[in-house]
C-alpha cells in the first residue's frame, strides 16, 4: 500500500470503515467490533496527517459505541480504550510510512548519484583513454598505479606494462616532488624536463603535475607532453635565423671592407701608373693582397636562392605574438600600449619569426628612447589595400636626431654593433618588402611595407572573413 497513490488508500480505507460499520449495525452478538477499525487507520496513517488520524480515530470510536446492540455499565471506559488503541496505531502507521518513504528517497537519490558518478567516471575514463597526452598517477614513492595508453606509448612499452613500475626509471624529476605528508605545500604546477624511454631514448617533456592527499596516502598527478618535435623546430628555427643574421653581419662587414680595399686599390693603381715602383716584389704582392682582400669582401647580401615557393605569414598571428611579449614589460615600464589593428588582415609574403623580430627590435628602440619621459606612449597601427600591408610602429619619443645615417651598420655611438635597423631591414627586403622612416610623424615612427601573398594563380589570397572592423585597445 505504501506504493500506491494516496486517493486510492484513503478510498479503500473509506470502504473499510463503511464495511465494518455496516457488519456491526446488521450483525447482533454481544461483541463489538470496533478493533476492526485498526485496518482502516494503519492505510489511513500512511497517506494523511497526525490531526487526520486522531478525527479518523473519533469517528471510527463513535461508530463503535453508537453501533453496538448491547451497551454495558462501562461503555465510557471501553470507547477510551477503543479511541486510544485506534489513533496509537494510525500515528505508529503514520510513522512507519514516513521513515520508509524517506529511505526510499534516500536510496532514489543515491541511485541517481551513483549514476551521476558512474556516468562522469565513465566520461573521464574515456577522456584519459583516447588523450594524447600522456596521464599517470603514482604514489608518494614514485610507485606508478594508473597509465593511460598515451603514457605506454610515451615510455614506449606495451600496454599494461607501466602499473607498478617506478616513474623515477623513465622521468627521474617526478621522483624528486616531496608528497603532501613530508610538505605543508600542495604543488600544482609545471615544468620542463627530460625523460627517457624503455629504449634509452631521450625526450623533453612538458610535464604538468599536482599532489593531493587521499586515505591510502598521498598520490602524484601528471601529464606529459613530447615536446621534442618542439625543440626541435624552435633550435633549426634558431639556427636558421643565425644564418641569415651571420650572413647579414658578413655582407655588412664586407661592405666596409670592400670600400677601404677599394680606396687601397685606387691609390695602388696611382703608384703603379707612376712608375716609380715597378719592379718592386713588395709592392705587387702589396696588390696581390689588395686583389685578394676585394674578392673576398665582394659578398653581397642577397635574396633567398632558389625556386621554393615564398613563404606566407599570417599578421594577425604575429601581432597577437607581439602583444603577448611586448605587454608585461610595458606595463613594467608604465607605457600605454595602443593597438590599431584590423581584425582580418590579408596573408603576407614574409617569413613570421623574422617580422616579429623586426617589431622587438623596434620596440626596444622605442622603450631605450622613452626613457625619462612624462606621458609614454607607443602606437602599433596596421592597414591594407590591394598593394599590400603596412605596419606603422610610433611613440611619442624624442625622435631621431638630425642628421643621423639611419640603416647604417657599424655607426659610432650606436647601441651593441648598430645593426638592429640594418638587420631588420635586411630582414624585410629579404622576402620583397621594406623597412622605413617616416620623418614627417611626430615623435619616431617606422613603417613596414609587406607584400601581399598570392595564390597558385596569382591572385591575391584573401583575408579570414571580408570585415572592415578594427579593433583598438589600449593598455
Amino acid at each position: 500500500m505504501l506504493r500506491q497513490d494516496r486517493r486510492a488508500v484513503a478510498a479503500l480505507a473509506a470502504c473499510l470503515i463503511a464495511v465494518i460499520a455496516i457488519t456491526d449495525w446488521r450483525v447482533e452478538f454481544n461483541a463489538t467490533l470496533g478493533f476492526l477499525y485498526i485496518f482502516p487507520l494503519v492505510l489511513l496513517g500512511t497517506v494523511t496527517g497526525w490531526w487526520q488520524v486522531l478525527l479518523a480515530a473519533a469517528f471510527c470510536t463513535l461508530l463503535s459505541d453508537r453501533l453496538d446492540p448491547f451497551p454495558g455499565d462501562m461503555e465510557w471506559a471501553r470507547d477510551v480504550l477503543i479511541s486510544l488503541t485506534l489513533a496509537t496505531t494510525g500515528l505508529l502507521s503514520m510513522g512507519v510510512a514516513k521513515a520508509y518513504r524517506r529511505e526510499m528517497e534516500s536510496l532514489a537519490r543515491i541511485e541517481r548519484e551513483v549514476g551521476a558518478r558512474q556516468a562522469a567516471e565513465g566520461q573521464l575514463s574515456f577522456l584519459i583513454e583516447s588523450s594524447p597526452a600522456a596521464i599517470l598517477t603514482m604514489t608518494a614513492d614514485g610507485g606508478i598505479l594508473l597509465a593511460n595508453p598515451a603514457a605506454h606509448r610515451l615510455m614506449g612499452v606495451p600496454e599494461g606494462f607501466l602499473p607498478g613500475r617506478r616513474i623515477t626509471r623513465y622521468v627521474p624529476a617526478l621522483g624528486s616532488i616531496p608528497p603532501p605528508g613530508e610538505s605543508a605545500r600542495i604543488f600544482r604546477t609545471e615544468m620542463q624536463t627530460r625523460g627517457q624511454r624503455e629504449s634509452g631514448e631521450i625526450f623533453l617533456a612538458d610535464v604538468f603535475f599536482s599532489t593531493y592527499a587521499t586515505p591510502a596516502g598521498p598520490r602524484l598527478a601528471a601529464l606529459l607532453l613530447d615536446a621534442s618535435e618542439h625543440l626541435r623546430e624552435r633550435e633549426e628555427t634558431s639556427l636558421q635565423q643565425l644564418l641569415t643574421s651571420s650572413r647579414i653581419l658578413v655582407a655588412a662587414v664586407s661592405h666596409e671592407v670592400r670600400n677601404v680595399c677599394g680606396a687601397i686599390g685606387l691609390m695602388h693603381e696611382n703608384l703603379a701608373r707612376s712608375g716609380s715602383l715597378t719592379g718592386n716584389q713588395d709592392f705587387e704582392a702589396l696588390g696581390s693582397l689588395v686583389g685578394t682582400l676585394s674578392k673576398i669582401a665582394s659578398l653581397e647580401l642577397k635574396q633567398s636562392a632558389g625556386n621554393q615557393p615564398p613563404e606566407t605569414a599570417d599578421l594577425n598571428e604575429v601581432l597577437t605574438d607581439l602583444r603577448i611579449v611586448l605587454e608585461p614589460s610595458c606595463a613594467e615600464s608604465d607605457i600605454n600600449l595602443r593597438w590599431d589593428i584590423p581584425e582580418n588582415l590579408p596573408l603576407v609574403e614574409a617569413e613570421r619569426h623574422s617580422v616579429l623580430q623586426v617589431l622587438l627590435n623596434l620596440s626596444k628602440n622605442s622603450q631605450r628612447a622613452l626613457e625619462g619621459q612624462a606621458n609614454k606612449t607607443i602606437h602599433i597601427s596596421a592597414c591594407a589595400d590591394p598593394t599590400g600591408v603596412t605596419i606603422r610602429f610610433s611613440d611619442n619619443g624624442p625622435g631621431i636626431p638630425p642628421g643621423q645615417r639611419l640603416f647604417q651598420p657599424l655607426q659610432r655611438g650606436a647601441d651593441g654593433a648598430g645593426l638592429g635597423l640594418y638587420l631588420s631591414r635586411a630582414f624585410m627586403r629579404s622576402f620583397r618588402g621594406d623597412l622605413r622612416h617616416d620623418p614627417q610623424a611626430p615623435g619616431c615612427s617606422f613603417v613596414l611595407d609587406l607584400v601581399p601573398a598570392v595564390d597558385d594563380s596569382g591572385e591575391q589570397t584573401p583575408s579570414i572573413a571580408n570585415d572592415a572592423s578594427h579593433t583598438t585597445l589600449t593598455s
